[in-house]
């Protein structure tokens, strides 16, 4: 069965800290649980969660959905936000996690990304320079979450088209979000191979649209 390959990138950094990585785990446990309960779901998709705030962790590896236990996520009390070292690790676990096809058998489908932010990146350089490799890694689609009221957008908008926000972080704002996840994931699952145009599904009226 070929694999759809979905990367959770999370902003762990310490204005996360409190409610805000509370109602994220809210989410997460919310779109994993929406996604299980779709046969074909259940089949194909695999996900990664990397995380990054000083430091920058892949705490799941690419895994099967029916596999699945969500990890603790953690927050440290301060410190910067390595944006550019998590699509430099993103790229890395891509390149070996993602089966590629051979003339011997089919590799995964293109593989989506989703990054959620509440600033801006601390290393914007290094930002800068992976932006452009994660162009080369073929994405299906590449959606872009800015959280809060400080969460800036310009930076994100170098990484993809798709950029929304999210004015509060609370529980019900980061379900809704997360319930979108799943419904693109969703979407992205049944019309990869039919179609080479990847259509979001309208978001909830919790996140805006950034043009």
């Amino acid at each position: 069965m070929r694999r759809l390959p979905v990367y959770l990138l999370i902003d762990t950094s310490g204005s996360m800290r409190g409610e805000p990585i509370e109602s994220v785990k809210v989410g997460l446990e919310a779109m994993v649980s929406s996604l299980r309960q779709d046969p074909f779901a259940l089949e194909s998709v695999s996900i990664s969660i990397i995380t990054f705030d000083r430091e920058v962790k892949q705490v799941l590896p690419l895994t099967p959905l029916d596999e699945l236990q969500l990890p603790e996520i953690v927050t440290p009390e301060s410190g910067p936000t390595h944006t550019g070292l998590a699509l430099k690790l993103l790229c890395e676990r891509v390149d070996e996690e993602v089966r590629l096809s051979t003339p011997d058998q089919k590799g995964d489908w293109m593989p989506l990304l989703f990054i959620m932010t509440d600033g801006k990146p601390s290393d914007s350089q290094l930002y800068h320079e992976m932006t452009a490799e994660v162009t080369k890694r073929r994405f299906a689609s590449i959606v872009a979450c800015a959280a809060g009221m400080k969460a800036k957008t310009e930076p994100l908008k170098e990484l993809t088209s798709e950029v929304f926000s999210l004015d509060t972080m609370d529980s019900t704002a980061f379900k809704k979000f997360f319930k979108w996840v799943s419904d693109t994931i969703n979407v992205g699952n049944r019309s990869i191979g039919a179609t080479d145009e990847f259509l979001l599904p309208p978001p909830p009226e919790e996140v805006n649209v950034i043009v």
